[in-house]
């Protein structure tokens, strides 16, 4: 169990990119996982209340497929400033 909170969007599923959601879905989830692992470009960024600043598309096609993404290791950032 995660001592995190769990992850949610700053802006609603609605203005997520079809495209780039079209992009991330032909991805395998594995691949999808490892992107999101800090340390690689564009890991998954959140602030410590869980909202997402970087990772929506590939979390939001997660959780379609059932991923389990709350517990996922994250970049923290403390303010805009960091990314």
């Amino acid at each position: 169990m995660s001592d995190q909170p769990p992850l949610k969007p700053l802006h609603p599923d609605s203005s997520l990119s079809r495209p780039k959601l079209a992009l991330f879905e032909s991805f395998s989830s594995d691949q999808l996982l490892r992107s999101l692992l800090p340390g690689n470009d564009h890991c998954l960024k959140a602030r410590h209340d869980g909202t997402m600043l970087d990772g929506h598309h590939r979390i939001y096609v997660l959780r379609r497929r059932g991923e389990h993404v709350d517990a996922l290791p994250r970049e923290i950032i403390e303010s805009d400033r960091e990314l």
